[in-house]
């Protein structure tokens, strides 16, 4: 504000800032923050307030501004490098206060002259631009105000993704990457080690939400947030408790961390005080690289940290020009004295003429003669410049910038009728176009530019804090991200270098569940988020083959699960084999059966001309025998490998085979009946029923089972098929009987020969002994009926190669059943007991009783 007289403004009053100044041609402006700590003043308004103070000087932030002196006085020296043009600067400490700030900022681009003189606004402004701020939510309030008047401003360390809007602010450059791509490098170092359960915890201001929000974001996309938790900015001891109760209590391992340097003591003192340890921090570039968190009392908790740093670069003569530092009395340097003060712990002589007489004989007095040299500091710690090669970069764009003006050709310039600007009054919005088009190689070979948000390439160093010699904590780099690097190859880590909190090369592992194996899916526990979950074995007959399977896949019908349900293979077949036990023996036990039938049909055939063989038809007995013998083999036919031939012959033979034995045993009968019959007086069936009538009823009526089976292997004949339907983990091969119903035929013919058979002969019981042949053939036709009867439920619930056991069960217990009851009683007496194998012994057993 200021008061007119004739044509003088006179400012009445000045802020008052610590800072350091050079004139020059051209004076660029400079914010920092050197004093973390600032002092209210009573603001009652009872009187005129007085300015805010600072406090709290950090030397190691003093080689910042020193930085960007030391820039600029390179550049004066440079002859092909703004030939003729000397830079000057202004640079002020904001005391890591946003109104200090933004009063610095006013001050820097209105000036400070006691009187303007010239009205007509014509020359150069005070500062054509403005290096910083540091803090994000400082940057965006001030620049907010300068690109009102498109003052181009270069933050060094502000990163908030936010600032990347040129739209609200178009005048605001930066020579950090965005935290949109710390956040990225961040999202992959995760990703690298395989952590999925993140803890994130971010200062209450917009640098410290706009990282955590897309951090979050990002993560959501392949893991979880076990906690999100907001340090205040004013020191709240009940809430920073809170803090490390919810840390302490979380199963994350990792946890990543948002925050200025200013905003994380109170909370880095209480993980230390309640002894924190076996968490994997991931610092962001605020404060991964801070000499005042990387010490030896702090290095319990948060040894092995891992952090994103801003890509450090050497600098040149900058240690020298640090060290060559003096007090200066002018009043515009007035951070060089408190810097000395500060670093030598002492007071210079006319500070101390400001204290009472009384406290200034207990104040040790500065010579000016102290010697930097004799000192180790952060101040002049080259490893931990990382900032100022920023701040270097960003006064080196200015200058090219600048550059570019002078070299400008009158006609092929950018502004209106192709004109150029003049360096002697060149305006800040004509800086501001060049500024967005620098492009230049520094002395590291590192490109400086800006893209259409005023971006730098994102290039980060990724350090480790790690154990030193000494045993104090050093900050190590152990990889780069390069964004420019392509998709899947930013990331650059040696792993074996880094130290881990756990003291061990072991990688940690932060996750809420560990991850499913194959053989496994996923299952999301209730309420709580999707990385914790339990892992359910896949069904029989699904599979998951890789790790973390969201859900099992069916295998074909052909296959089947392993038992680690990790793969489909194929299922087993299974048939009754010649090869196994089970196989094996109805084979054997097949053959017996037809060799006994074959021995007993040769021991008919030696003793034919006897009476037992005579007395009961010899033709039918060997007819039977042999077709006894047929069935006996017709059971090897189920047996083995199903194919098309012998799906069909098992059963034809089968059923052929014993149509033809129940129609001798039927034939049988009715002989015993009418022989019987015969014996009568007057009685002449005999010759009704002959030699040729019985072989015709034997031949029709097998004859009409292989019509049955011609009709069946006609329409729906049996096929081999493979079934799938009965056992999950097996392929049945069996035959498909093609028409239930011819089957059904089959059966059901043989069904009632026997059943008329069993009649015939039940009710033929009772004749005589010699000519009883019925009992036998009832026995057996009782036999062969429970067989076939019990069979049936059998066959039905049988499974896999058991259901082809159980039908070669039935017909060899059938078979047996026959041959036993028919002709063990012959046998016996034809080879035991010769003596009644005499047509006398028949005859006389065979008179009736009277």
């Amino acid at each position: 504000m200021c008061s007119g007289t004739g044509l003088i403004c006179k400012i009445q009053e000045n802020f008052k800032f610590n800072g350091l100044y050079q004139k020059g041609d051209i004076m660029l402006g400079g914010l920092f923050i050197v004093n973390f700590k600032t002092i209210a003043p009573d603001l009652s308004f009872k009187m005129k307030p007085d300015q805010w103070r600072c406090d709290g000087f950090e030397i190691s932030r003093f080689h910042w501004p020193q930085t960007m002196a030391f820039a600029i006085e390179e550049i004066n020296r440079n002859p092909n490098l703004l030939p003729n043009i000397t830079l000057g600067y202004r640079l002020y400490d904001n005391c890591n206060n946003l109104p200090s700030g933004l009063r610095a900022t006013t001050s820097l681009i209105s000036g400070d002259d006691e009187t303007v003189t010239d009205l007509s606004c014509k020359g150069l402004p005070p500062v054509i631009a403005i290096v910083g701020d540091p803090m994000s939510s400082h940057s965006i309030a001030m620049s907010r105000i300068l690109s009102l008047y498109r003052v181009p401003m270069v933050s060094y360390y502000a990163s908030c993704s936010c600032l990347s809007n040129r739209k609200e602010y178009p005048s605001f450059f930066r020579t950090i990457p965005s935290d949109n791509f710390q956040v990225k490098a961040m999202i992959e170092i995760i990703k690298h080690y395989r952590w999925t359960w993140i803890g994130a915890i971010a200062i209450d201001d917009d640098y410290g939400q706009y990282a955590i929000k897309t951090f979050n974001e990002e993560v959501k996309k392949f893991g979880c947030i076990s906690f999100s938790e907001t340090i205040p900015k004013v020191n709240e001891k009940l809430k920073v408790i809170q803090i490390v109760k919810t840390i302490k209590q979380s199963t994350a391992k990792v946890i990543v961390v948002f925050s200025s340097e200013s905003g994380l003591p109170s909370l880095i003192k209480e993980i230390v005080n309640q002894n924190v340890t076996g968490r994997q921090w991931i610092a962001s570039e605020t404060w991964s690289t801070s000499a005042v968190f990387a010490v030896k009392e702090n290095f319990h908790s948060f040894g092995g940290t891992i952090g994103i740093a801003i890509r450090s670069g050497e600098i040149p003569g900058l240690k020298p020009f640090l060290l060559q530092v003096h007090p200066n009395s002018d009043p515009n340097n007035s951070l060089l004295n408190l810097f000395w003060e500060k670093m030598f712990g002492c007071k210079l002589q006319e500070n101390i003429n400001q204290n009472n007489e009384t406290s200034a004989l207990y104040i040790k007095q500065c010579t000016g003669q102290e010697n930097l040299k004799d000192t180790q500091t952060a101040y002049s710690e080259i490893a931990s410049f990382r900032a100022a090669y920023n701040i270097y970069k960003a006064v080196y764009a200015i200058a090219h910038s600048l550059h570019d003006v002078i070299s400008c050709k009158n006609g092929q310039g950018p502004f209106e009728n192709n004109s150029c600007a003049d360096i002697k009054t060149v305006q800040p919005w004509q800086l501001l176009h060049y500024l967005k088009r620098v492009n230049f190689i520094n002395h590291l070979g590192e490109r400086v530019s800006f893209n259409e948000n005023g971006e730098p390439p994102a290039l980060y160093d990724i350090v480790n804090w790690q154990p030193a010699e000494d045993g104090s904590v050093k900050v190590k780099s152990i990889g780069i991200f390069d964004e420019s690097a392509g998709p899947g190859k930013e990331l650059t880590l040696n792993t074996q270098e880094i130290y881990w909190n756990s003291g061990t090369a072991e990688i940690p592992e932060s996750e809420c569940s560990k991850s499913c194996q194959p053989g496994t899916r996923k299952a999301t526990k209730k309420g709580q988020p999707i990385c914790c979950f339990d892992c359910i074995p896949c069904a029989e007959g699904e599979i998951s083959n890789q790790t973390d399977a969201i859900e099992c896949i069916r295998c074909l019908p052909e296959f089947w699960s392993n038992r680690d349900r990790s793969q489909c293979v194929l299922k087993e077949i299974e048939f009754l084999s010649y090869d196994d036990d089970m196989g094996i023996t109805l084979t054997a036990t097949a053959c017996f059966g037809a060799c006994l039938s074959l021995g007993v049909l040769s021991v008919f055939l030696h003793y034919r001309n006897t009476p037992v063989v005579k007395a009961n038809n010899s033709e039918l007995s060997f007819l039977l025998l042999v077709s006894l013998t047929l069935c006996f083999l017709c059971a090897l036919c189920f047996i083995g490998e199903p194919t098309y031939v012998t799906c069909m012959l098992r059963h034809v033979v089968f059923g052929v085979s014993f149509a033809l034995c129940i129609s001798c045993i039927l034939v049988k009968t009715i002989v015993v009946i009418i022989a019987f019959k015969a014996t009568l007086p007057g009685n002449n069936l005999m010759k009704w029923f002959g030699v040729a009538q019985q072989r015709g009823t034997v031949f029709i009526l097998a004859f009409i089972q292989a019509l049955i089976c011609l009709m069946w292997l006609t329409t729906a004949p049996p096929f081999p098929t493979k079934n799938i339907k009965y056992q999950n983990s097996k392929v049945i091969f069996e035959c498909d009987l093609g028409s239930v119903t011819g089957f059904s035929c089959l059966l059901g013919y043989i069904g009632l020969l026997a059943v008329i058979c069993f009649m015939i002969a039940f009710l033929a019981r009772n004749l005589p002994d010699n000519f009883n042949e019925a009992k036998f053939i009832t026995f057996s036709m009782l036999i062969f009926c429970a067989v076939w009867i019990t069979f049936i439920p059998a066959y039905i619930s049988s499974p896999g190669k058991h259901t082809v056991a159980v039908e070669i069960f039935a017909i060899l217990a059938s078979s047996f059943g026959v041959l036993i009851a028919i002709f063990a009683p012959k046998c016996y007496i034809i080879l035991i007991k010769p003596e009644l194998n005499t047509k006398k012994a028949l005859m006389n057993r065979g008179a009736p009783d009277k």
